[in-house]
């Protein structure tokens, strides 16, 4: 059983992140900005505890005691750059936590934007992608550089990028992995459901495969 706290529990991911971590028996803090309005679930053990991934204070507060930190933060209808503002404060929380704290791990769910594609360009970089897709993109990518410049020796990271499309599903318990290149089927479609983008997250949790690095997965 490994303690996760979890950012962004009540958004598409992160739901799916919580209840497939509770269903391998692992134990979840909810970290969310009102716990009034969050119902925890009833399959597994979880806590759930006032906290705001904007703020390097609130975050170390938080995660103080668990193994894995994952942010599946999403910004919304608001600013994009809230992305790098959260990856800063995840890092400058679990830093404050001090050398004789243990360290959690960092696991962070990024964009498709950055992905090469099997034809060269940046996922970004391809025609008709809509402006504010394409601003939500380029924080990803933003957040992610930040991330590259951790030591995985200060703090043991990991980003998560899903396939170019994502949405509600099967939970087949199958996916294919890449590293920074688009992963496509044979029809050049790149494609997860939510659920099995969750079930490569936890299956990170579990096996610490890409520190210091991004990776990706799709069907």
């Amino acid at each position: 059983m490994t303690k996760i706290a979890l950012f962004g529990a009540t958004g598409t991911i992160g739901t799916r992140v919580l209840h497939e971590a509770l269903r391998r028996g692992h134990e979840v803090t909810a970290v969310v900005r009102d716990p009034a309005k969050f119902p925890a679930p009833a399959d597994g053990a979880t806590t759930v505890v006032r906290g705001d991934v904007l703020d390097p204070a609130s975050v170390a507060g938080a995660v103080a005691g668990h193994e894995v930190v994952v942010s599946a933060f999403g910004p919304g209808p608001g600013d994009p750059a809230a992305l790098v503002t959260a990856a800063r404060s995840l890092i400058g929380g679990v830093r404050s936590l001090g050398p004789g704290a243990p360290a959690p791990r960092v696991v962070v769910v990024g964009g498709a934007g950055s992905l090469r594609t099997p034809g060269g360009p940046l996922v970004w970089d391809e025609a008709g992608v809509p402006a504010p897709v394409l601003a939500l993109m380029h924080a990803h990518g933003d957040a992610l550089d930040f991330l590259r410049t951790v030591p995985v020796e200060e703090v043991r990271w990991t980003c998560l990028s899903p396939a170019a499309q994502i949405a509600p599903g099967e939970r087949t318990g199958t996916y294919r992995l890449g590293l920074d290149g688009l992963v496509v089927d044979e029809e050049g479609r790149s494609r997860i459901s939510t659920e099995d983008f969750a079930v490569a997250l936890v299956d990170e949790i579990e096996r610490d495969a890409h520190a210091g690095r991004r990776f990706t997965v799709a069907h």
